[in-house]
């Protein structure tokens, strides 16, 4: 079996190696540079030159159908050097003709800052819809399924491949190869915790909208798609002695939970609250400091778990499980503080103005001393309320500060995890209520070396990943199952 390649132009001397790569493999049969401009010349006499717009549009991916005469086809999606493993194509095109496969993509190394690492990958999944899933850069595309899916004519300047790939997904398998099959070289070398805000750039703004509008198609065409139907929510249906509730969960954050309780304690409202700490086993003098701060003020509820098996979402569930528990349960980390003193009373008050069963806010992020930081802002104005709960399925995460109707969230409950119990309560409750949105900052997000977030590790990042696209397959079969009821 034959495959015809398609690699982007950048330079002859870069290029020139990767088609010295792709001839050195016996399957490759025409090699297409794409180029922007005509800038590749006589030096690659064996290549043929396609003109292209952008490498992830439609009219690209139109293009490439319309040359290939081979079953499969193979795109690079990187402009740098490119190094194949031992009968790489081979193995891609022998696990795609076995599995009938619309796409398959494989694990590889990539050499960043002088060094090369494993990159492993996660296997696709139902709910592996998120705009940002990792294939990595080499992609064995079936042919006729390419052409069946651009059949439909929509054209997309931003995110062709990503329509690309979820109208494959319909149809065909999505097939993930274990081994490492080759080496590109990684020119990102932004830590993790900067790369996962690109979605709420406003630059990207264009690029967001339109991958909004696929994703939707998709889940409309699958049986997933929500329409902005949602049930009412009466707030004064129990009793509670306390308005309002702010829950931290913490384990060994003696450096950062006065802050955290100090910026509560300072909260100015018309209506009473608390604060419940659930301590989870602290060894660190944290439970001493917090010990310290309860005898102070009889604001602050001092929890300390029986159970030794919690995350931070089996935190909460004991939290907002006490009898004093309020009627509406704010989030404030063990790291962060809140904006100033009325961030209590703006969730609260959005709670009844827009009649919803969870608040997300704004949030900033900083340093340890709270300068801004990049990305900034953190906004989420991607969650609209016609469309929000259909499009937070893109995305990797819903904001912050969250707030939630305290008996709801009991029905209902968090997993208990320490990484997504978030992300999976608001995608259970968005599936039946609204979800209402604050675009005020209120809430300092604080990034330090002691942050979970800002710099993991591919095992981690790929854990996380797989994590949040088994959530996203859950809600999926969820909402496909409702709406088949209905």
């Amino acid at each position: 079996m034959r495959i015809d390649c398609f690699i982007p132009y950048l330079s002859d001397e870069t290029t020139g190696k990767v088609v010295a790569t792709l001839r050195e493999q016996p399957e490759t049969n025409n090699i297409y540079l794409l180029v922007k401009e005509e800038t590749a010349n006589a030096t690659f006499e064996s290549c043929k030159t396609l003109k292209i717009d952008n490498i992830e549009s439609s009219n690209t991916l139109r293009t490439i159908a319309d040359a290939t005469h081979s079953e499969y086809m193979l795109l690079y999606t990187k402009s740098t050097e490119l190094h194949l493993g031992q009968k790489a194509l081979h193995r891609l095109l022998s696990v795609g003709n076995d599995c009938s496969a619309g796409i398959v993509y494989a694990d590889h190394y990539l050499q960043k800052e002088g060094k090369t690492e494993a990159s492993p990958l996660i296997d696709y999944q139902l709910g592996s819809v998120r705009d940002d899933f990792n294939f990595g850069s080499l992609l064995v595309i079936n042919t006729a399924a390419v052409r069946e899916a651009l059949d439909n004519r929509t054209e997309f300047r931003f995110a062709g491949l990503y329509d690309l790939r979820l109208q494959i997904s319909r149809k065909h398998p999505i097939v993930h190869i274990n081994e490492f099959l080759y080496t590109d070289i990684e020119n990102d070398n932004r830590t993790s915790g900067e790369k996962q805000f690109d979605y709420v750039d406003p630059r990207n703004r264009e690029v967001q909208l339109e991958k909004e509008n696929i994703c939707t198609e998709h889940l409309k065409k699958i049986g997933a798609y929500l329409a902005p139907k949602f049930k009412n929510i009466s707030f004064n249906e129990h009793d509670f002695k306390y308005e309002a509730s702010v829950i931290i969960p913490v384990k060994n954050r003696n450096k950062t939970i006065g802050d955290a309780i100090s910026s509560v304690l300072k909260q100015e409202t018309d209506f009473r609250f608390n604060l419940i700490i659930i301590d989870n086993h602290s060894t660190d003098g944290t439970s001493e400091t917090i010990d310290e701060w309860a005898r102070k003020d009889d604001k602050i509820i001092h929890l300390i778990p029986k159970r030794s098996d919690l995350g931070i979402g089996g935190c909460w569930n004991e939290g907002i499980h006490h009898p004093l528990c309020g009627k509406f349960a704010i989030q404030l980390d063990s790291d962060d503080v809140y904006k100033d003193a009325n961030t209590i009373t703006s969730v609260v008050k959005a709670f009844y103005e827009q009649r919803c069963a969870m608040v997300i806010g704004s949030y900033m992020i900083t340093d340890f001393q709270m300068r801004m930081i990049p990305p900034g802002l953190i906004d989420h104005k991607e969650w609209t309320p016609e469309n929000g709960r259909n499009n937070a399925l893109r995305i990797n995460g819903l904001g912050a500060p969250r707030a939630f109707y305290t008996p709801l969230l009991r029905e209902i409950g968090l997993p208990n995890t320490s990484y997504g119990e978030d992300y999976a309560i608001g995608l259970a409750i968005s599936r039946h209520y609204q979800i209402g949105r604050i675009y005020d900052v209120l809430y300092m997000c604080r990034r330090w070396e002691g942050n979970s977030d800002a710099a993991l590790d591919i095992p981690k990042v790929n854990k996380n990943n797989l994590y949040k696209d088994k959530i996203r397959t859950i809600e999926i079969m969820a909402r496909q199952k409702m709406n088949a009821k209905n």
